[in-house]
């Protein structure tokens, strides 16, 4: 545990920086400043100030709109926000399961056992589902750290729980999430078909679409399907 990680995260312990915090990541991409106030319930001039102290923490990143009008009487640029890019954790002790992950991810690779891979992930999508049996699936992904919204019809997961190990064994990891929300899927007596590959950038690599649309893009190896 890094000491800056641990101060960072304290400041979302305030609820109005933490309810800013939330607009933002909500808004999916760059956010202004009157849109997360308001969405916060505060005014733009204290979301100002809580905004800016998140982007010095380094849990938010700042800009600026490009303007549509240009010239004199256009006006300043308008200040947005997004979510920053890196990772922040906190455990006591320190612990660290990503190196372990990533070494794992690279045995799997190294024996090609993609396939076996794929049915522990189904598996364990299965045993996610046995613990929040009759919960939505929106909800259990939510609570696994999907983030999922919807978009025309599909719900989409704005954040890939598995993004570091997902850099580097990308194949890998993304068809291991696909079978894990197949099996989720499978698990809560919904159709696992709904599950498909459609990557978009800073997103999960997985979609669920909209009942009876059938199978998706890309799935795992027939084997996940015995």
């Amino acid at each position: 545990m890094r000491s800056d990680d641990l101060e960072a995260l304290a400041l979302l312990h305030d609820p109005v920086r933490r309810s800013l915090y939330a607009a933002v990541v909500a808004g999916g991409g760059d956010v202004g400043r009157g849109e997360a106030a308001e969405a916060a319930g505060v005014s733009r001039t204290l979301a100002g100030h809580h905004l800016d102290k998140l982007v010095e923490a380094g849990l938010l990143e700042s800009g600026f709109r490009q303007q549509e009008r240009k010239g004199p009487g256009s006006g300043r640029p308008a200040k947005i926000y997004r979510r920053a890019g890196g990772e922040r954790s906190v455990s006591l002790p320190p612990r660290d399961y990503t190196t372990l992950a990533s070494v794992l991810a690279d045995v799997v690779a190294e024996l090609g056992a993609e396939e076996r891979a794929e049915r522990a992930a189904r598996a364990a999508g299965a045993g996610i589902a046995a613990r929040n049996a009759g919960e939505p699936v929106g909800r259990v992904l939510d609570g696994s750290g999907y983030e999922p919204y919807a978009e025309d019809g599909v719900l989409r997961l704005r954040n890939c729980p598995f993004h570091v190990i997902a850099e580097e064994q990308p194949l890998l990891v993304c068809s291991m999430n696909l079978a894990l929300c197949q099996g989720l899927l499978e698990g809560l007596g919904e159709d696992p078909g709904r599950a498909a590959l459609d990557p978009r950038p800073g997103e999960c690599c997985v979609v669920l679409k909209a009942h009876g649309s059938g199978t998706g893009k890309v799935g795992p190896s027939k084997a996940n399907d015995s």
